[in-house]
């Protein structure tokens, strides 16, 4: 590229230059200083002059000299990390420098103004001056209309001219680039004059009064539950018409499709569900790993859901050995709600509500029974609670009221199944405190079947020869006791339960298991699951087999290898109106399997 030119010759040599790389285009040459006007949407935010990099001679220095001295101005840097970048002494400023008459290893005269580049951007070592309370009312007018005509909210409008006091038409300035991107340290972190708040300016363009930009974030743990309340309040807000982010214990999902597999439920898959652009809400199931691990993946919930702690879950591991530690560490999305938001609670667990004084915001009591004395209060004080009366939930509000039906949720089959009736008592909390409308609510709800589909491992019913057969991914005795509840009001002629169980839990915690089965199945059929978590071979099955001993009702017990064979085992011996639960471990493969037996029999029939 050749400029001011101001001859023929000059003009000969630089068209036979250009022509020798292609296409040839000739502009007119703006005399003057290079200046950077900020425009967000028809105001002129910030301005900056901005100069080509260079030295100033000595008399004693050479220019290789003097750009490393320049350099080592702290506030240079490499790239863009820096409020300035670093001088290059590259081919192009050699150039510069011969067209000087000079070279790198020249020693300029004292006071000599040395050039090393012909563009004074900021990334090749420009230096800026902010020069925004000078620049003319018709300038600024321009750099608006120029900004419009190209039709970008924000831009940086590239000017030449020599000063911005005075309209370009009387000095014969003008515009040689818009910027859609433009950079923001000349504005930020001038190298002189003062420093402009461009950011404050942009943000309240992108967004209206009042709004901050932020998206409904729900954030769900607990013992028990957390994955089926997140998967709720999800399609609640899929029914609203949001795109929905969700993280938990089977993946991350955006907007219904599985992005990611495996246990998703920390605060990277957080972030990158908060990072994604097509989100509109988020429901994060929030484990306790992810929290020693990393903390939490947001800064703060409009919604925290805490099911319930019962007995606690993975007690000795972590140094989290008492259901005390355990709710101290699951506190912590409580103690993170936005001081407009509401934290839900479990008003029936007595550790869960007492996690009510740490919420900055308010608080949305649940429990099935709204005589509870935690309920009865909360409630006399006009505060907001959920509960359920007769064969209805409802959600109560000082003397305000709504029911929704148990008969059009199918999840509780009619209100049959306790701990499914608590999870939608959640997740119905949760949407009212984000503000959801009740008929999207009551939509929702009636829409949200619990099938492998929506809510894989979580009370999957399936019909094989007559015979009832669930799959639940339950693994604690606190999950024992919410299951055998649920079956209990399911009709069954002889019952059966295949399980085994993880090793890293507390030896109690494993032999709980079945001394709540023994007293509630005819058959158990225990084997050993893939991952034993530092078990030795065995170990666990004998566990189990321990808490049978004296079992009241279980008869017949077998231990097999292998979770698709004991699976196979169990259906084998069912007869029609008998019922199955099927406590899964490989959840994906072990629904994909019974699917597929279910499907057999179907056909064979």
């Amino acid at each position: 590229m050749t400029v001011n030119i101001t001859d023929r010759a000059q003009l000969e040599e630089a068209y036979k230059t250009a022509a020798e790389y292609g296409t040839v285009m000739v502009e007119r040459f703006l005399p003057g200083h290079d200046f950077r006007l900020l425009v967000v949407g028809d105001q002129l935010v910030a301005a900056a002059r901005r100069e080509p990099p260079q030295v100033l001679g000595d008399g004693q220095h050479t220019v290789r000299e003097l750009v490393d001295v320049v350099n080592q101005d702290p506030r240079r840097g490499e790239g863009h990390a820096t409020s300035l970048t670093k001088i290059r002494l590259d081919d192009i400023a050699v150039a510069r420098l011969a067209a000087q008459n000079l070279t790198p290893d020249s020693v300029p005269a004292k006071g000599q103004r040395v050039i090393l580049r012909n563009n004074a951007n900021l990334s090749t070592g420009g230096t800026a001056t902010d020069v925004t309370d000078d620049v003319h009312p018709e300038v600024a007018a321009r750099a608006i209309a120029a900004a419009q005509m190209v039709g970008l909210h924000i831009c940086g409008v590239d000017m030449v001219a020599e000063t911005v006091l005075r309209p370009l038409e009387e000095q014969g300035g003008g515009f040689v680039e818009v910027n859609a991107a433009p950079g923001l340290r000349m504005h930020l972190a001038p190298s002189y004059g003062k420093p402009r708040n461009v950011g404050q300016a942009m943000v309240d363009k992108l967004y209206a009064h009042g709004d901050d930009g932020r998206i409904p974030v729900v954030a769900v743990t607990g013992t028990n539950g957390k994955t089926t309340t997140a998967r709720l309040i999800a399609h609640l807000f899929t029914a609203q018409g949001l795109r929905v982010g969700m993280t938990n214990t089977d993946g991350v999902y955006v907007n219904g499709r599985q992005i990611d597999s495996g246990d998703c439920s920390g605060p990277k898959s957080a972030r990158n569900v908060l990072l994604h652009p097509e989100v509109d809400a988020a429901v994060f199931e929030t484990a306790r790993g992810g929290i020693l691990r990393e903390g939490l993946g947001f800064d703060r919930c409009q919604v925290a859901v805490v099911t319930n702690i019962g007995a606690g879950d993975h007690l000795g591991l972590n140094y989290i050995t008492t259901v005390e530690d355990l709710a101290v560490l699951k506190r912590v999305i409580v103690q993170n709600v936005a001081t407009t938001g509401y934290g839900v609670l479990n008003a029936a667990d007595p550790i869960v509500a007492a996690m009510a004084p740490a919420c900055p915001g308010k608080i949305i009591f649940f429990a099935s029974d709204r005589h509870h004395p935690v309920m009865a209060t909360h409630r006399a004080q006009g505060h907001r609670t959920v509960y359920v009366d007769g064969d209805s939930i409802v959600a109560s509000e000082g003397s305000w009221r709504e029911t929704i039906h148990l008969r059009d949720v199918p999840i509780t089959r009619n209100g049959k199944i306790g701990f499914q009736v608590e999870n939608v008592m959640a997740a119905v909390a949760a949407a009212w405190g984000v503000g959801m409308p009740w008929q999207t609510i009551r939509r929702g709800l009636s829409g949200f079947v619990n099938d492998s589909d929506n809510a894989p491992g979580r009370f999957n019913i399936m019909d094989y020869r007559g015979a009832t057969v669930i799959a639940d991914y339950g693994h604690n005795p606190d999950a024992m006791r919410a299951l055998v509840g649920a079956v209990d009001a399911l009709p069954g002629k002889r019952r059966s339960v295949v399980i085994s169980g993880a090793g890293d839990r507390r030896d109690e915690d494993i032999r709980d298991q079945t001394v709540i089965l023994g007293a509630a199945f005819d058959d158990v059929i225990l084997y050993q699951d893939a991952a034993q978590r530092g078990r030795a071979d065995g170990e666990v099955m004998a566990l189990l087999r321990e808490g049978l001993a004296g079992a009241a009702r279980t008869q017949h017990i077998e231990e097999i290898r292998g979770e698709f064979i004991a699976i196979d085992t169990a259906l084998a011996r069912l007869q029609p109106g008998d019922l199955c639960l099927v406590l899964v471990d490989q959840v994906e493969e072990a629904l994909a399997h019974l699917a597929q037996r279910c499907a057999d029999a179907g056909t064979a029939a």
